[in-house]
């Protein structure tokens, strides 16, 4: 796709970002299943849900466009996503494993948080007011989720990770 315009650029962000949280709702039940903590398995659990909506939300954008929803493989996403299972799959006491899901995870959000805010602003400065309301709600529920991630580390897990040293 030839990127002539902003509205253009939007659009391949919007398919790339379609494409990001397709792959982290296939890549969040493995991070569910190894996690030891209960909190940490809820979050992500919780987080899994609020991912499915994201897409559905994306759809919604790409139909205030009269587009179609499409994916252009997100690379980014796959890449954080490989690094995060190489991580995981490390042989680990449960507790730095978890430390391990968290660290994966936010790397994940941090990315998200990037690329929803960046297609947000161009949404607003189009005039695209109720696209960019839909994509902030989904980039205040990334942030949501960094933040419990961060709790979680800070109370339990990394407390937890560091006894075992």
């Amino acid at each position: 796709m030839k990127l002539e315009s902003l509205h253009d650029l939007y659009l391949s962000e919007l398919r790339d970002l379609y494409s990001a949280e397709d792959q982290i709702v296939k890549a969040l039940p493995k991070m569910i299943e190894k996690a030891e903590s209960t909190n940490l398995r809820n979050a992500l659990k919780s987080h899994l849900e609020e991912t499915r909506g994201h897409v559905a939300r994306l759809e919604q954008v790409f139909d205030m466009h009269g587009e179609a929803a499409k994916k252009e493989k997100c690379k980014g996403m796959q890449g954080i996503l490989e690094e995060g299972d190489d991580m995981v799959g490390k042989d680990a006491t449960a507790a730095v494993r978890d430390a391990a899901i968290i660290s994966a995870c936010q790397r994940v959000e941090h990315y998200e948080m990037a690329a929803y805010g960046t297609v947000r602003t161009y949404a607003e400065q189009m005039g695209h007011e109720r696209a960019a309301a839909v994509l902030q709600q989904t980039l205040n529920e990334e942030t949501a989720a960094d933040e419990k991630l961060t709790q979680i580390a800070r109370s339990r897990v990394n407390i937890q990770a560091t006894r075992t040293a």
